[in-house]
């Protein structure tokens, strides 16, 4: 990357800092169309902080599935249902599961072997190609309860924010999944906001008789003292 795209890059992401952050949905699934919930809750966007560094490189390489169509909530009409089941479902089928080299995270899409983030990118790309805005496919970055790196889809629906993850087959509300969620794409693909967690933490079995108080829910971005890396990217985190 040359000095000038570098500047380039940097100057977009001042600019950026300087807007309102936009709002995302999230509501009540189960998992299949019979549990798509009426009652939608909408996560507020935490505040703007640094892409996965991997993502950055992606969308250097990948100028065409980073671009900003536009867009924003889709009406999840039983035609769209059906094509976002059966992306998430063919996809899952497609990828051989096969985690990155531990020295090297590298986002990819289009692939027949390739860990979390690949499933979701090419999810992503399958919907784009089917009519659906960028503003409404969002990748996530979250860990699982194990505390492993995970990255999924979420897309934007009139029932709420649905969670597309290759560990699955169920198109899940984001807070019915188990995941702790940390950071996603903004309206804009090459920006990303902090995002809540869960509201309330799993519980798990060393801990059950000593605390089932929900999780605390902070909105600051992460505090850049250390990287830590994972198979969704270098991250900045606390000690």
């Amino acid at each position: 990357m040359t000095t000038r795209n570098v500047t380039l890059h940097i100057t977009a992401f001042i600019g950026l800092l300087t807007l309102a952050p936009s709002t995302l949905l999230a509501a009540g699934v189960g998992g299949y169309a019979r549990d798509l919930g009426t009652d939608v809750k909408r996560i507020v966007d935490g505040e703007f902080t640094l892409a996965p560094l991997a993502s950055v490189a992606f969308c250097m390489k990948n100028a065409d599935q980073c671009r900003d169509t536009g867009g924003g909530v889709v009406e999840l009409t039983d035609a769209r249902q059906a094509e976002l089941f059966g992306v998430n479902s063919r996809v899952n089928g497609s990828i051989r599961p096969k985690n990155d080299s531990p020295t090297a995270d590298v986002w990819s899409v289009d692939v027949s072997t390739g860990d979390c983030e690949d499933y979701a990118l090419t999810k992503r790309k399958r919907l784009l190609e089917l009519g659906w805005p960028s503003r409404a496919l969002r990748m996530a970055v979250a860990t699982t309860p194990s505390g492993e790196g995970h990255a999924v889809l979420v897309v934007r629906t009139s029932k709420g924010d649905l969670v597309l993850d290759n560990r699955t087959s169920q198109v899940k509300d984001w807070t019915k999944t188990d995941l702790f969620w940390l950071k996603m794409q903004s309206s804009n693909p090459e920006i990303w906001v902090s995002m809540q967690s869960r509201p309330i933490r799993p519980v798990l079995v060393s801990d059950r008789a000593r605390d089932r108080r929900p999780a605390r829910v902070t909105r600051k971005p992460p505090v850049p003292v250390v990287q830590v890396f994972s198979d969704i990217g270098i991250y900045n985190t606390k000690k």
